[in-house]
């Protein structure tokens, strides 16, 4: 039976792996490496300022090891969501390391280059023309939207991927990508069944995380065949189960049967999983469904403000029931003295030991903690003015008088000085749409470069 080998080191380029685990990986000899680069999960500002996630040295050293691997062992190696977020800037940014890389170490290979960031000329044309509408809870497209992202990119599909692929790339560099489709291209290109290969995908993404114990920061392997492909974690510590592959299967899904990407839909209503021995598993039986038109996501963020934040504690029992009340009339203040507060601003308490992380859709509302920690969080139109109010809000907060109070000294605990931080612009998506494109390759073209000597 034939059989096609793919090696995940990292869930996220720049997050690392064990040294040992993708040397163990590359004595199984991989057909290809792949490695997901980026995430909408660390939200708009990265993509609207145009800067990674992850660190520099942490991407350079994940990269290092990697290009050498693939270039000694003379096998392809794919990066999707370049930079973390996929756009121009983000693009550059890694080709740069790259380059260093190549220069560092003496290595020469032929490389492709696919941009994904949509000019927005043609993202109004489309809107103008019906052909964009919105994800489950996104607000509708404007005009206003367009013109406000600082940048637009596209989650691009197979198809750019092959196209670097037949160009003879042994290194893609590709910008924002559907994750499963990097993972998928090459398998698919080679024959085997699109339902697997994109299910793979869709696991091997995420690298270890579908092991027990899970870890983005580890390697893994897909073996992909006609008929099902296997999941291996490649650190004895780990070992994937029925369990951690299928649940990791429903991440960030909506639908645990029906998973929408370019061009189509993985359907997993007859999708089978089974142990084969104790760390690895066997699925079998995902389908492809291609739909009548093709769709790609497009992503975009806007820049709305400023953020300055003061971060404190607060444990007194009298103070902590009494929270609500006390904010309400903080926030009562701040606007009675700036009114420039007003709309696309605004002042919030983010209340941590009390329902710091769900906000209103936290269930449990009568619990009282003995202690909160209190985040003030203002966004207003230039830094100045968000320092400004920040500075009122702590200020007003730290002396504010309240029924019960004994102690006048100050009602909460600074951990920091100085006490506000100025956080820097801050960015919306303020597109998260569907647009329907005439095939998959026309908005990604690709560049095709000679690296090194």
């Amino acid at each position: 039976m034939r059989e096609m080998r793919v090696l995940s080191p990292t869930a996220i380029l720049g997050y690392g792996f064990p040294l040992s685990s993708f040397k163990s990986g590359m004595e199984l000899d991989p057909h290809l490496i792949v490695v997901d680069a980026g995430s909408t999960d660390p939200g708009p500002y990265y993509l609207g300022a145009g800067v990674s996630f992850t660190h520099r040295n942490a991407v350079k050293r994940d990269l290092t090891l990697l290009l050498e691997g693939a270039i000694s062992q003379r096998i392809p190696l794919i990066i999707g969501t370049a930079g973390g977020c996929g756009g121009a800037p983000h693009l550059q940014w890694n080709l740069e390391i790259i380059r260093e890389i190549a220069t560092e170490k003496g290595l020469n290979f032929n490389m492709a280059l696919i941009p994904a960031e949509i000019d927005k000329n043609l993202v109004r044309d489309a809107f103008r023309q019906g052909q964009i509408s919105p994800l489950k809870g996104v607000p509708e497209l404007t005009e206003d939207d367009i013109s406000q992202a600082t940048r637009i990119v596209g989650q691009m599909g197979i198809e750019p991927i092959m196209v670097a692929i037949e160009g003879g790339a042994q290194v893609i560099l590709a910008g924002r990508a559907y994750d499963p489709a990097v993972f998928a291209a090459f398998p698919i290109m080679g024959g085997y069944d699109r339902g697997l290969a994109f299910h793979m995908g869709k696991i091997l993404e995420c690298a270890s995380i579908a092991a027990i114990p899970g870890s983005g920061s580890d390697c893994a392997i897909g073996y992909l065949r006609d008929d099902h492909f296997i999941i291996e974690p490649l650190n004895p510590n780990r070992r994937c189960t029925v369990t951690s592959v299928s649940a990791h299967t429903l991440y960030e899904k909506s639908n645990p049967y029906i998973l929408p990407g370019p061009g189509g839909h993985l359907d997993l209503r007859e999708t089978r999983f089974t142990q084969i021995g104790k760390g690895s598993v066997k699925v079998e039986g995902s389908r492809f469904r291609p739909s009548e038109e093709y769709t790609i996501k497009l992503e975009g963020a806007k820049k709305v403000g400023y953020r300055t934040i003061s971060v404190s504690g607060v444990r007194d029992p009298i103070m902590i029931p009494q929270l609500d009340s006390i904010l309400n009339e903080v926030q009562d203040r701040v606007r009675d003295n700036f009114s420039e507060l007003g709309e696309g601003s605004y002042l919030n308490f983010r209340l941590y030991g009390k329902n710091g992380v769900m906000g209103p859709l936290e269930p449990e509302k009568d619990i009282t903690p003995y202690e909160v920690g209190i985040i003030i969080d203002v966004v207003a139109g230039t830094q100045d003015m968000a320092n400004t109010i920040c500075s009122f809000a702590r200020s007003t907060l730290l002396h504010f008088g309240y029924a019960g109070r004994l102690a006048t000294a100050g009602n909460l605990a600074f951990p920091f000085s100085p006490s506000d931080i100025n956080m820097g612009e801050v960015y919306n998506f303020c597109i998260y749409h569907l647009m329907k494109v005439k095939d998959g390759k026309t908005l990604f073209p690709v560049e095709f470069l000679e690296i090194g000597g």
